[in-house]
C-alpha cells in the first residue's frame, strides 16, 4: 500500500472506522468512506474530523446488503478496509436477522466486489468475541470459534467467507482480529464510555456482570494494526489477534475509572443490564504473538494512559452521551 492508493472503508462513520480514516488521510491517501445512508446526509464521527480532512474524503451512502452499492463504490479501489458490521451484542439478541444480513451478506458483497474489480488486499475486520469465552489463555489464533451471540455467530460466518475467498478464489485478504478498542468517539453501548459518563455524573454505576475479563486496546493502537495488516505481505490468508496480552474485570475496570476521575462513586450490578449465562463471554485474554511476527504490531498505549485520554475527551462531550439511559 502506497499513498498514492485509494483505499476503499466501509463502516467509516463508526468509532474505528473514523479514527482508521482520520488515520489514512493524514497519511496522504485517497480515502473512499461508505456510510450507512440515513436521511439526514450524517457522515457519522466523520463530522468529528477537521474541516480540511473531511474535505478530502469522498463519502459514499449506501448499504453492505446492497451488492450494486458495494461494487460501485468499489471501482477503481486498491485496498479495502471492511469495518462496516452492526457490532451491539444485546442489539443482536433483539435483531438477529438484520444482524446476519449486515454482518454475512454484507460481507459477502464486498468480497464479490473485491474479486470483481481485481482488489490487491482487503482487510476484513473480526472481533474477539468469535472466540466466546476462554478455554484456554491467552487466546491464540488457533482457539475454536464459538457462537455465543447472533452477533459473535454473524462474524464467525463472515470471517468463514473472507476464508473460503481467499483459498478458493485467491482473493488476498488479511483478518484483523481486534480485541476490546475503546478511546474517543466511542459510543455508550461499549462499557468503558458506560462507566466514564456514569462516574463523571452520577454518585452510583450501574453495570451488568462484573465478573468478565476483557483485554483492552486504545484505539490508536488498533488502527495500526489495520494500517500494518495493509502493508505487509506475510499476513495474506491470515487471521491474526490485536490483544494486549493482558486481561482485567469489568469490576476492576470500573473501580479504576473512577480512580482516574476522581469522584466519589459507588458501583451497582443492574439486571437489566445482564446478559443470558450461557452467552455472556466471561474471560477474554488475547495472544498478540502473532501480530508481532507477522505485523511488527504491538499496543503503546497504558491502559491507564488510554483511560485518561479517554476521561478527557468524553468530559468535553458529555451532551452526547445520556448516562440515565442503558443503551442497546
Amino acid at each position: 500500500m502506497v499513498s498514492t492508493d485509494t483505499v476503499l472503508v466501509t463502516g467509516a462513520g463508526g468509532f474505528i472506522g473514523s479514527h482508521l480514516v482520520e488515520a489514512l488521510v493524514a497519511r496522504g491517501f485517497r480515502v473512499r468512506a461508505f456510510v450507512r445512508y440515513n436521511g439526514r446526509g450524517d457522515p457519522g464521527l466523520l463530522r468529528d474530523l477537521p474541516s480540511d480532512m473531511r474535505a478530502q474524503i469522498e463519502i459514499i451512502f449506501g448499504d453492505l446488503r446492497d451488492s450494486h452499492a458495494v461494487h460501485e463504490a468499489t471501482r477503481g479501489v486498491d485496498t479495502i478496509f471492511h469495518l462496516g458490521a452492526l457490532i451491539a451484542i444485546p442489539y443482536s439478541y433483539v435483531h438477529p436477522r438484520e444482524t446476519v444480513e449486515t454482518n454475512i451478506i454484507g460481507t459477502l458483497n464486498v468480497l464479490e466486489a473485491a474479486r470483481a474489480h481485481g482488489v490487491r488486499r482487503v482487510v476484513h475486520t473480526s472481533t474477539s468475541e468469535v472466540y466466546g469465552t476462554a478455554r484456554f489463555v491467552p487466546i491464540t489464533e488457533e482457539h475454536p470459534l464459538q457462537g455465543q451471540s447472533p452477533y459473535s455467530a454473524s462474524k464467525i460466518g463472515a470471517d468463514k467467507l473472507v476464508e473460503s475467498f481467499h483459498l478458493s478464489f485467491g482473493v488476498p485478504t488479511v483478518t484483523v482480529r481486534p480485541f476490546n478498542t475503546y478511546g474517543p468517539r466511542q459510543s455508550a453501548r461499549a462499557v468503558i464510555p458506560t462507566i466514564i459518563t456514569q462516574a463523571l455524573t452520577r454518585s452510583v454505576v450501574r453495570l451488568g456482570d462484573l465478573r468478565p475479563t476483557r483485554d483492552l486496546n486504545y484505539v490508536s493502537d488498533t488502527v495500526a494494526g489495520f494500517l500494518a495488516a495493509a502493508e505487509r505481505d506475510q499476513a495474506i490468508g491470515q487471521a491474526i489477534n490485536l490483544a494486549s496480552n493482558d486481561e482485567i474485570s469489568i469490576g476492576e475496570l470500573a473501580e479504576k475509572i473512577i480512580a482516574l476521575v476522581g469522584r466519589q462513586v459507588t458501583i451497582d450490578v443492574d439486571e437489566s443490564r445482564l446478559r443470558p449465562e450461557t452467552s455472556e463471554v466471561f474471560r477474554l485474554h488475547g495472544d498478540n504473538r502473532l501480530a508481532h511476527e507477522l505485523l511488527g504490531w504491538k499496543p503503546l498505549v497504558s491502559l491507564d494512559e488510554g483511560l485518561r485520554r479517554t476521561i478527557d475527551w468524553i468530559a468535553q462531550h458529555i451532551d452526547r452521551y445520556d448516562p440515565l439511559h442503558y443503551q442497546v
